[in-house]
């Protein structure tokens, strides 16, 4: 191995090959990038399932954002297609559109004459009014009341956390809009897309520079101490476990994943199905509908929540909150001594989108450039 390096770059996720792009291309740096996978694009990595159809394996990715900027910048290294995202959730033997919107309201109140105005009357008649909700399931009952907090919400956070929602920030389920229209779309931005040819495609194409060196299943603690960049070091792994563990360690939630293929071409009417009261598993995923192949067969995958395992979610928890803090004063002062910088979902004991963590990879990037007189 190359010990010549500006800077190194711990993780091949989103992150990584991002700021690893910017760093050759924009820098003209010189760039070592690590994952301890055997791949690139972290949780974001697509590939080919024995049917040959594309699988998503660490889950879902919808791509989303307002940022043209954003847009602009990653279409340098794919084309897109139209991200295709509707969800469903199963409750009382039926399928309702999810997130709520005027036609949940409509199939589970079966009241098939709401507007816009009724509805948000039949809201406030429902809902318990909780001045400043201190937990998800105060929020939730102050937004759509107890019968479809009990429908669409208690279950599948018992599941999906352990925890119940009273014990949970109510960021938890504040991310979920509620919507008094007829506008069934999983999420509300102005760029729903896919990476035409996936996401593993796009990022693979990103870092094909001939100043960015690739090391896949190298494990961060495996050079930290005998490759040394001249300029700064990117850390997108667990802060705890950069730090050993000095103050214990952070919790996360974790998934495990089943794929089934089904000789038929599509299983689902949207490609993905919340099921809050039945199950084992959270959700069926049939991403078919979002990458768009043609196909006779597909594949349906199950997603079941775990304690153990990769890391997924931080636990949105004051007491979780309060540990990584003290891991963040750690790293302030390691980027201010060292120049290592942390960033992303695992380094920053965050949940963030795909599109949320490219951006603050690009202001982190714009960060270091400026710190270097460019």
């Amino acid at each position: 191995m190359d010990k010549n390096y500006d800077v190194i770059i711990a993780g091949a996720g989103p992150v990584g090959c991002v700021m690893a792009e910017r760093f050759a291309s924009v820098m003209n740096w010189k760039v070592l990038l690590i994952d301890k996978r055997d791949h690139v694009a972290g949780n974001c990595f697509d590939k080919q399932h024995d049917s040959g159809l594309l699988i998503h394996r660490y889950g879902p990715h919808y791509f989303r954002s307002n940022n043209k900027d954003l847009i602009d910048y990653l279409s340098q290294f794919t084309d897109w297609i139209p991200g295709n995202y509707y969800v469903k959730s199963s409750t009382n033997g039926e399928l309702y559109p999810f997130p709520i919107n005027l036609l949940t309201l409509r199939q589970f109140f079966k009241k098939p004459d709401l507007n816009a105005e009724t509805a948000q009357q039949l809201l406030e008649e429902k809902r318990i009014p909780i001045e400043n909700p201190a937990n998800s399931e105060e929020f939730v009952l102050s937004r759509v009341g107890r019968e479809m907090y009990e429908a669409f919400y208690l279950g599948y956070t018992l599941k999906q956390w352990a925890i119940h929602p009273k014990d949970l920030a109510p960021s938890v389920c504040g991310r979920i809009p509620v919507r008094l229209n007829e506008d069934e779309r999983y999420v509300d931005h102005k760029y729903q897309l896919t990476p035409a040819l996936g996401f593993t495609e796009m990022f693979k194409k990103m870092i094909d520079h001939p100043n960015i060196d690739l090391q896949l299943e190298t494990d961060f603690n495996q050079i930290r101490h005998t490759v040394k960049p001249t300029k700064a070091t990117i850390y997108t792994g667990p802060i705890d476990e950069y730090f050993d563990y000095k103050f214990g360690k952070l919790p996360w939630r974790s998934l495990e994943f089943e794929f089934k293929e089904e000789s038929k071409e599509f299983s689902q009417p949207c490609v993905q199905i919340n099921y809050p009261n039945d199950h084992d598993y959270t959700r069926t995923v049939e991403i078919k509908h979002v990458t768009g192949q043609k196909h006779r067969h597909t594949v349906i995958s199950y997603e079941y929540p775990r304690a153990e395992g990769d890391p997924y979610y931080p636990i949105p928890m004051e007491e979780n909150h309060h540990l990584y803090e003290r891991y963040r004063t750690l790293a302030e002062q390691e980027t201010k001594e060292n120049d290592v910088f942390f960033c992303g979902r695992l380094a920053e004991y965050k949940y963030y989108n795909t599109d949320e963590v490219m951006e603050l990879a690009l202001k982190t990037f714009n960060t270091i450039k400026g710190k270097h007189g460019n």
